[in-house]
């Protein structure tokens, strides 16, 4: 277990699908919420959110499937890291922990997971909260031309295995910390520890997390579109998060996101993309938003 938590949480290791470990943090009374971290974090990212909605929730905070201290199983299938599995993973932990029904917000890689809980598990999710990232099928379709270049990491992981796992070992601690300094603006909102904490964790898990990002170029994109042929939409109430993404790379979040979720709210956030740990008050507040709804 790593020497970070949050204090005042429990920690456990509970099964997800497949039998993988997950290492998981959970506090509070109430209905529950369970907070899904982003790249390249750990569910420490939560730390002052899950923290003050444990004052009145349940929260439940883990490491996904090949980040931090959970499982990494060796990436022999693309299944093995789809977003269906790792949404597997999270009603796995909620009814271990004896809820039936709950809401998940995610950040980044984490609201991906998110959706397709939503998606593929209506009954157990009640509500959705997204913060910096948009639909997996969106995602690609969005990126065009040289402003696209803000996401070239997805690209490089996408490639078939092998290659990107060696390119990112060779200098993995570089890597990732390019991650925790490019999308940090004020450059102020990690302690060096926690920096360190978060560069270490991901660089230990280079090929887990590759496998996560090229499940979302392949398994993960024909999801969302056998999906959205289908004409599968999010039932439950939907609110997003992000930066004005939308001026830089020309989309509407509102219309890409009304498309998957009827009920849906939007609002921008003057912060960076780690804005859950940059401004824990606003995304707390927006937590409590969603779930009044």
């Amino acid at each position: 277990m790593t020497e970070f938590t949050i204090p005042e949480f429990t920690y456990d290791r509970i099964q997800g699908a497949g039998g993988v470990a997950l290492n998981v943090a959970h506090a509070g009374v109430g209905p529950a919420v369970v907070l899904l971290h982003g790249f390249p974090e750990t569910h420490l990212m939560w730390n002052a959110v899950a923290r003050d909605l444990s004052d009145d929730y349940t929260v439940i905070a883990p490491d996904l499937r090949g980040y931090g201290d959970s499982g990494k199983p060796d990436a022999d299938s693309l299944d093995l890291y789809s977003k269906r599995t790792m949404a597997a993973d999270v009603i796995a932990i909620a009814s271990q922990l004896g809820h039936h029904r709950f809401a998940v917000i995610g950040h980044d890689r984490g609201a991906l997971v998110a959706v397709r809980a939503g998606l593929d598990h209506p009954d157990q999710v009640s509500h959705i909260g997204i913060l910096d990232v948009l639909p997996t099928l969106d995602t690609w379709d969005v990126l065009r031309g040289v402003d696209a270049k803000v996401a070239w990491h997805l690209y490089l992981m996408a490639q078939p295995k092998g290659l990107p796992e060696q390119m990112i070992e060779a200098v993995a601690e570089e890597f990732f910390a390019s991650f925790l300094d490019a999308w940090d603006p004020a450059g102020t909102t990690f302690s060096p520890e926690l920096r360190d904490h978060y560069i270490k964790a991901s660089a230990a898990a280079v090929p887990s997390i590759v496998a996560d990002y090229r499940a979302t170029a392949s398994v993960d994109l024909d999801m969302d579109r056998a999906d959205r042929k289908a004409g599968r939409t999010l039932t439950m109430p939907v609110a997003a998060i992000s930066q004005d993404w939308g001026s830089q790379l020309g989309f509407d979040p509102t219309k890409i996101w009304s498309a998957w979720a009827p009920d849906f709210t939007y609002e921008p956030l003057d912060a960076g993309h780690f804005m859950a740990e940059e401004r824990p008050d606003a995304i707390a507040h927006f937590a409590r938003q969603l779930l009044a709804r």
